[in-house]
């Protein structure tokens, strides 16, 4: 079933719908505010609201700290990637298919799992979809599911600030890999570990994954992705390793990457002109649902992401595959007349013309 925030004469069914407008520096930003009570306890969770009383402190940045260890590490892994794809040819055809299947599971780890699921709860999944997720999530290697979602929190709810761990302001380089080869700027930390994660702390999967993530990605994101072509249809274990294991890692990264980046910059904004995402589809089709970024910004709480379905979604056709089993329940969507209502006050204008 599907659990709808409806909108009768300017009421959802969290509650009452009201605007307001706040600056932090010369920004404008206006949010929609709900009485967030009813979603609160429905999802366990509000920190993925933007907060109006943050402001930027006043005086000069922080200097960058370069983190030399990650500059090394994700140089050499695009140079592995780049030798990749001169392998592509001489690859068996089961080998590519493999790939292609490496990377659709370990991205539903992210965008099913780490995001949609632990860092919204905008559904609930049984316990074996959520080993599952957490198995593709590791896979993945893009941080544990703890630390993705106390970042993604703190992303949402201070989005395009000092406490952004991907602020977009910064410029495109940051936002898409920049932020990981530096220090993060103190106001990240600060407001990080003040979020409230106690959902996730109690949920023993996490938990579980959180002990021993460094030998689960070992053997997850690079040795099974590996060993698979190598041993069951004779592969070369150059092209094996090289082309399942580290370019579909690092396409796997880039695609997710490229919703903190481009989805950020580039593309119109039908749902909240006011705020920076953009709808953008180029990048909901590599990452599998997740550049409808105007929409997911103005209604985090929507288990899709999107208002169009399954359009460029692999992700909602997923969880809507895993309700059809009974192992996930509870989809949150807002309605249609929220939608609506939002596009004619805030919206760009641009859904009129698509």
């Amino acid at each position: 079933l599907f659990k709808e925030f409806s909108s009768t004469s300017s009421t959802t069914a969290g509650g009452t719908v009201t605007s307001r407008v706040s600056r932090n520096g010369n920004a404008v930003m206006e949010k929609d505010f709900l009485n967030h009570e009813d979603l609160a306890g429905d999802r366990g969770m509000i920190d993925d609201i933007f907060d109006e009383t943050y402001r930027e402190k006043e005086g000069p940045k922080p200097p960058l700290r370069y983190v030399w260890r990650n500059i090394i590490l994700m140089s050499l892994l695009h140079l592995g990637a780049l030798f990749a794809l001169t392998l592509i040819p001489s690859a068996k055809i089961q080998t590519l298919a493999w790939a292609v299947l490496c990377f659709v599971v370990s991205a539903l780890g992210i965008t099913a799992g780490s995001h949609r699921l632990w860092s919204h709860r905008s559904y609930k999944a049984t316990l074996p979809l959520r080993i599952f997720l957490t198995i593709a999530n590791s896979m993945a290697f893009q941080n544990d599911i703890y630390e993705w979602v106390r970042d993604h929190r703190v992303h949402h709810k201070f989005s395009e600030t000092d406490a952004d761990p991907h602020n977009a302001m910064r410029g495109f380089f940051f936002s898409h890999i920049g932020w990981l080869l530096v220090r993060k700027h103190p106001d990240v930390i600060e407001k990080g570990q003040k979020l409230d994660l106690s959902d996730i702390k109690a949920d023993k999967v996490v938990m579980f994954q959180r002990r021993y993530y460094k030998p689960s990605v070992v053997l997850l994101c690079f040795t099974l992705p590996a060993v698979v072509p190598w041993y069951f249809w004779g592969e070369s274990i150059v092209i094996s390793f090289f082309i399942p294991a580290i370019l579909r890692y690092t396409i796997g990264l880039n695609a997710t990457w490229l919703v903190n980046s481009a989805a950020h910059m580039f593309g119109n904004r039908p749902y909240d002109q006011n705020i920076n995402p953009r709808e953008n589809p180029l990048v909901s089709l590599g990452a599998l649902g997740e550049g409808f970024h105007n929409y997911h910004h103005t209604f985090p709480y929507d288990y899709s992401t999107s208002e169009f379905g399954w359009r460029f979604n692999l992700t909602t056709a997923f969880i809507d595959l895993m309700c059809l089993l009974g192992l996930a329940s509870d989809r949150k969507k807002v309605s249609k007349e929220v939608i609506l209502a939002r596009k004619m006050r805030t919206g760009d204008g641009s859904h009129k013309s698509g």
